[in-house]
């Protein structure tokens, strides 16, 4: 299973990249691990924060319905929602196929100086996570 390390996780699985700046914010972008897509199984409806929406670290922004449960999607930073992916509406598949790309969810825009995602988990980490459970 893939564990890109241009990215920080999360031990809820989600993860986490720096996309660039925005007027002097951090962008980050986030959606699901491999290793949390596989366990899903065939995901089957996202459902997703509103553009403008506050999120906090650890708290649900969404969830992801597969065909063997549904599993909350949280936040790994602080900051507001600024774009969320649309094509997951007609196509949740996509996050099967590519959780690292295509298959994003949000991108969460983060005020203040410094990397945001800093604290979260290095892909070595969260492979060893991932390889304990």
């Amino acid at each position: 299973m893939a564990t890109p390390d241009d990215r920080r996780y999360t031990d809820q699985h989600e993860w986490a990249l720096v996309r660039g700046e925005d007027g002097g914010a951090t962008v980050v972008r986030v959606g699901i691990t491999d290793h949390a897509q596989d366990a899903l199984g065939d995901i089957v409806y996202v459902q997703l924060p509103e553009v403008g929406e506050q999120v906090t670290p650890g708290n649900a922004v969404g969830e992801v319905e597969s065909t063997k449960s549904v599993s909350d999607i949280y936040s790994p930073v602080s900051g507001v929602v600024a774009a969320v992916n649309e094509r997951l509406a007609d196509a949740p598949e996509t996050i099967n196929a590519d959780p690292y790309g295509e298959g994003w969810l949000v991108e969460i825009r983060v005020e203040g100086e410094g990397d945001p995602t800093e604290a979260l988990l290095d892909a070595g980490a969260y492979q060893a996570l991932v390889d304990a459970s």
